[in-house]
């Protein structure tokens, strides 16, 4: 059976190996980047709806060896690429290369878009159009050393974005990041969740996409799966249709996003709306300090507060740290405290124990996202 490569973000490949267990699936952590599992086009696309994780979902075509570029172009003529590609159709070539007669990995780009356009020339009598767009068929060249494997990226353009947010907001974290620490927090997916300064409400939405069973890749109408001659549009319609019938449309707790800018909250409306799930979240424009907590807990109450990346920013956010500990302390009891933060000197001011520090990183910040377990009196009562 073919390898399926699922890349995804450093730190994240354990999520993305529990996601694929939840789907039936046992795959392997490859390396920090990637997580390998066996299937078909078929598990492929399934992937590309379900996983929240991950980046692209790559389907091996072929493994061979490789030591230089006219041995590249020999492996990859031999390919039947006219059964892949259509021959009046569009190709990217995306790789990683580390081969010592290579010094510019663009020409290994260019030599393997040569070996598959001559060979669809050759048996078809057409030759397909290349360049930099994702918006179609694309294609992945993985070459190491005396080794190389071409796939097919079947997501195209990455899917840690799950495409409802039309307006970010002040950085926010990229869709799937939100969703590994979702998974990686021990929120239940059954009880309260708050995000107080909930920015463009990327953690909210996420939270009530989990707590639905809607799956990321629901709303998405372009996938690199789709630009390919294997590509079955009723299989497809079959994973969506399936899809459909186990999204929860009703909840019996509540998803609360707070922010005291008005411009957040509103762009937060929209995303959400976009996502279809604005009438599952209570948005409100406050301090988080009056956000509300309701009293028939658990839940989780989890912050992504500002790191601090500019000079004279960590002064300020000192208060702003020590405020988030004692919201905790006084509103929040009963409750599992998350905070998400690339700045460990400001988590210090939190003034609370840590019961675990989960390392992720957002973009090149190293973070942390820190479990606080809040009891009402002391741990001991």
């Amino acid at each position: 059976m073919p390898k399926i490569i699922i890349s995804c973000a450093p730190r994240t490949s354990s999520y993305v190996l529990e996601e694929l267990k939840a789907l039936g699936y046992l795959g392997k952590a490859v390396n920090k980047l990637g997580v390998e599992v066996e299937g078909t086009m078929a598990d492929a696309m399934k992937f590309n709806l379900y996983l929240r994780s991950a980046s692209k979902v790559l389907l091996e075509i072929k493994s061979f060896p490789a030591a230089d570029p006219t041995q590249l172009y020999t492996a990859l003529s031999a390919i039947a690429w006219e059964r892949i590609v259509p021959a009046n159709g569009y190709l990217r070539i995306e790789s990683f290369v580390k081969n010592d007669t290579i010094l510019d990995t663009r020409f290994a780009n260019l030599k393997t878009k040569d070996a598959i356009v001559d060979r669809v020339m050759k048996t078809k009598g057409k030759r397909p159009n290349s360049g930099p767009n994702v918006d179609r068929t694309v294609l992945f060249l993985h070459w190491t050393g005396q080794q190389a494997g071409i796939y097919i990226n079947t997501s195209g353009d990455s899917i840690s974005k799950h495409g409802y947010r039309k307006i970010p907001f002040k950085a926010p974290m990229m869709e799937s990041l939100a969703a590994s620490t979702l998974l990686a927090s021990r929120w239940d997916k059954r009880s309260h969740f708050i995000n107080p300064m909930c920015g463009s409400g990327t953690l909210a939405i996420e939270a009530a996409l989990l707590a639905c069973n809607i799956p990321p890749g629901i709303h998405r109408h372009n996938y690199g799966f789709m630009h390919t001659r294997s590509y079955d549009p009723l299989l497809w319609k079959k994973l969506l249709n399936e899809a459909k019938k186990e999204i929860v449309n009703e909840l019996d707790f509540k998803i609360i996003a707070t922010d005291r800018d008005t411009r957040a909250i509103e762009a937060a409306k929209k995303n959400a709306d976009t996502a279809g799930v604005a009438h599952l979240i209570d948005f409100e424009v406050c301090d988080f300090k009056d956000t509300f907590i309701p009293s028939n807990g658990p839940g989780v109450v989890f912050f992504n507060p500002e790191y601090g990346e500019r000079l004279g920013d960590e002064k300020r956010l000192e208060g702003v740290y020590k405020a988030i500990g004692d919201f905790f302390k006084q509103q929040c009891q009963g409750y599992l405290g998350y905070i998400f933060t690339g700045n460990l000197t400001l988590a210090k001011h939190v003034g609370l124990k840590t019961k675990k520090r989960i390392e992720f990183f957002n973009a090149k910040i190293d973070a942390r996202l820190l479990e606080y377990e809040i009891y009402s009196g002391s741990k001991r009562n």
